[in-house]
This record gives C-alpha cells, structure tokens and sequence, in this order.
C-alpha cells in the first residue's frame, strides 16, 4: 500500500483529531524528531546570544517546539487550526501563549511583533485547496505577507517543511519572495534519503548570509563548516548552562519563569517536600 501525505487526506484541522495529536505527547519517537528539528530551526534563527526574545510559532500544534523555545529562554505565541492539539499543549501546560488559527487567512498581529518565526512541517499545509475557495498561491501570499509585517526588521522566519516536489518549493518560494522575504533554502544532508530535511530561512527586510546545510551524517549527529549540531542532548548541563529536561534544576527554573510571567505555580510537588493528601 502506497503511503499517503497527510495533506492528501484531510484538512489539517481534520486529520489533527484527538487521537492523532495524542501521539505528540505520548509517541517518544515523534516527540524526538520534532524537538530535533526544533533545535535545528532556532539554531537557523541566529538569535543573539544570552538575550530572551519574543518568538511566532506558526503550525505549534502540542507545543514541543515551544517546549525548546522556553528551555533556551525565550518566550513565544503559538498558532495552530487543530482545537485537538491546542487542547494537548494546554494539558502539557506550555509557557507560550496559544492562539487558534488558520495559517492561510494570515497571522492576527500587530507590525513589528516578534523577533522570529519558526514552524515545524506545517507550511506545504498551505499548497492544497481543501475548499472551493481556496487558492494555495493566494493563501500563501496572505500568509508571508501578514508574517513580514509582524516581524521586527531584520528577523528570521525558519520553516522546516515536507515539498511534495519541486513545483511545490517553487510555490511556496515564489509567494515568499513576492511578499517581501529574501533568502532560500538550507537542505541538511542532502544526500542521505532519510535524513535529509528541507529548511526555509527567510529574511525580513534586511539581507542575511543563507547558513550552511549539515553535511556530514553519523549515527544522528552532524557537523557543518558553521556549526555543530548535535541530535542526542547532553544528560548534565548543556553549553549554555541549562538544566536536563525534567531534572530538579529544569523543574525549578520552569517554575521561576512561570511566575515572572504571572502564571500560578503549584508549590506542592517532589521538589519543594510537599505533597498533596490523595483523594478517595
């Protein structure tokens, strides 16, 4: 049996049902290839160093990407057309703000909003027409140009994405370039048929040196002529000095950024020697 893209079957606000995104929270794989790539596509921003910034998260479904976003100390709005996958990041209870939307009748924000966009294989969404009304080129010209005006001069855009074909990345880079965008496109192993990924990177308003692509492949981790990126995390404190996911210290620096932001924290947990009374 042949197998189908995702895009072919239903509209993403349909095929994203509760028990699909269930697997974004409890699929392991899927939840390691998605923070991968998340990684690779904020390393593509190039973001100042040691400076929180206010980020887009186009297509943010369960909010792994966010996940990453706040663990390197940023903070985020995350737009998804999936109620079921918005419902998943709520119960995960992510620190970015969370808008339902749909990518193709443009981003719902003020100019000069964010400091960068990433998105994580959502934009070839965008190439079908899932109604009569819909005109792919039209949607995707609405969608860049609404995302070049909330941009800051000088951001980044980086879009992971799944091209049907070649006509398809002309597509989407035709609608980019026609709203304002310079840049192109990084492919990260571009000779390795499993492996390789396809990364826009735009630039909104001023010119930027396109990045490298990985090239070099060996058991997940790669090097390019730039910059190493590295797929398996490191168990203790990473470059940056940051916790290991859901150690004591990534438990206690969660909680502090929560309450700068105004959010309640339950103080009742393993780390604080307090604990709940069960209910029978």
């Amino acid at each position: 049996m042949s197998c189908r893209r995702p895009e072919h079957m239903a509209p993403p606000e349909v095929y994203y049902n509760e028990e699909e995104a269930k697997k974004y929270s409890q699929n392991s794989r899927i939840m390691e290839i998605q923070t991968q790539m998340s990684e690779r596509a904020v390393e593509l921003l190039s973001l100042p160093e040691d400076q929180a910034c206010y980020l887009l998260d186009v297509g943010c479904g369960s909010g792994l990407s966010g996940d990453h976003l706040s663990e390197v100390g940023h903070y985020w709005v995350g737009v998804d057309i999936s109620t079921a996958m918005l419902d998943v990041a709520l119960r995960r209870e992510v620190e970015g703000d969370l808008v339902l939307a749909d990518m193709g009748q443009g981003m719902p924000f003020r100019p000069g909003t964010f400091d960068g966009c990433v998105s994580i294989s959502a934009l070839q969404w965008l190439c079908n027409a899932d109604k009569k009304t819909h005109s792919p080129p039209k949607r995707l010209y609405r969608f860049f140009s609404s995302l070049y005006s909330t941009l800051a001069r000088g951001a980044r855009a980086v879009f992971q994405i799944y091209p049907e074909n070649s006509e398809q990345l002309e597509l989407i880079t035709a609608q980019a370039m026609k709203a304002g965008f310079t840049g192109g496109l990084v492919v990260d192993y571009p000779n390795s048929s499993k492996a390789k990924k396809f990364f826009l990177c735009l630039f909104a308003g001023v010119s930027g040196v396109l990045p490298k692509g990985l090239e070099s492949e060996a058991t997940g981790r790669g090097v390019s002529s730039q910059a190493q990126f590295t797929a398996q995390r490191s168990r203790f404190k990473n470059m940056r000095g940051k916790s290991v996911k859901k150690s004591k210290d990534w438990v206690v620096e969660k909680k502090e950024r929560r309450r700068r932001q105004g959010k309640d924290v339950r103080a009742d947990t393993k780390y604080t020697g307090r604990h709940r009374r069960p209910h029978f």
